[in-house]
């Protein structure tokens, strides 16, 4: 048995580029006036801050902003907005986005599809390489972490993975709906690396954001099943299958599991691996 993606990984993975690429919903960089109260007494007055917002529009009334970063690239927590917030408290900057921030979109583009390029080809160091210089640009992009992520467990480089497990785990745009595929990917390879606890706490903060997806709980039973937590395990497999009661590999899973508990075998590694 082998943990699941998903059934629609294509369409997932297609989806797991920037999303600026949607280039008929981005309307551009607005910016956002602030006042902040400085000084005290007679002298207090109010400063004012300007911060620059990349802005998509999702409907005719919903809004997405997304806060820019000193590269001038959407970086951070988006936020949803109503079509009054927008017109009300955002003022568009003309022509910022063509000028500073798609060139730079461009070139982080360039190094992410060749870093994947280096990645396939098993040049782990030249891809990794090319990554560290997408973080550069953009220190939470989901792609760049997960891959510096899967580089660092094939190079056993326990000691990097875990600043970049670090960095990953503070990031929720990582467990984003469009970065399925990858984050269930650098989960896997956390469980083949024997990194159990880390795979653990990873897995769980993918559940935690993404409550409905049945595959993330068929992959922490695998985890917890390798930790021999036989009850959590099955816990988790009943979630799978009360979300998705067609989830014939978490049945068969679970059927396994419940087998292998009434025997009351456990206490050491489990080399016996369910079979789908």
């Amino acid at each position: 048995m082998v943990e699941t993606k998903g059934n629609a990984d294509v369409s997932q993975e297609m989806r797991s580029g920037p999303r600026v690429e949607v280039s008929d919903m981005i309307l551009g960089v607005y910016a956002k006036k602030n006042f902040q109260m400085s000084g005290f007494g007679g002298t207090r007055q109010a400063a004012e801050q300007k911060t620059f917002w990349f802005v998509r529009r999702l409907d005719d009334e919903s809004y997405e902003v997304q806060p820019l970063n000193s590269n001038n690239l959407p970086s951070g927590v988006t936020s949803t907005i109503t079509k009054r917030t927008l017109m009300t408290e955002y003022v568009p900057e003309v022509d910022y986005y063509e000028r500073k921030t798609q060139p730079v979109l461009q070139s982080l583009q360039r190094k992410l599809d060749r870093g994947e390029e280096l990645f396939q080809a098993d040049q782990l160091d030249a891809a990794e390489a090319e990554f560290a210089k997408v973080l550069f640009l953009d220190e939470q992009h989901p792609q760049a972490n997960l891959r510096l992520g899967d580089i660092c467990c094939q190079k056993k480089d326990y000691k990097q993975l875990k600043k970049v497990l670090r960095r990953i785990l503070n990031s929720d745009r990582v467990f984003a709906e469009g970065e399925r595929h990858r984050f269930n990917e650098f989960g896997m390879n956390l469980r083949k690396s024997g990194l159990l606890a880390e795979a653990l706490e990873y897995y769980s903060k993918a559940v935690a954001i993404n409550t409905t997806d049945e595959h993330l709980h068929f992959n922490v039973a695998r985890v917890l099943w390798e930790m021999q937590d036989i009850p959590l395990c099955q816990e988790h497999l009943e979630a799978a299958l009360r979300i998705n009661p067609e989830f014939d590999e978490a049945r068969r899973f679970l059927a396994y599991s419940q087998k292998h508990h009434d025997r009351g075998v456990g206490g050491g590694p489990v080399h016996a691996t369910p079979q789908a």
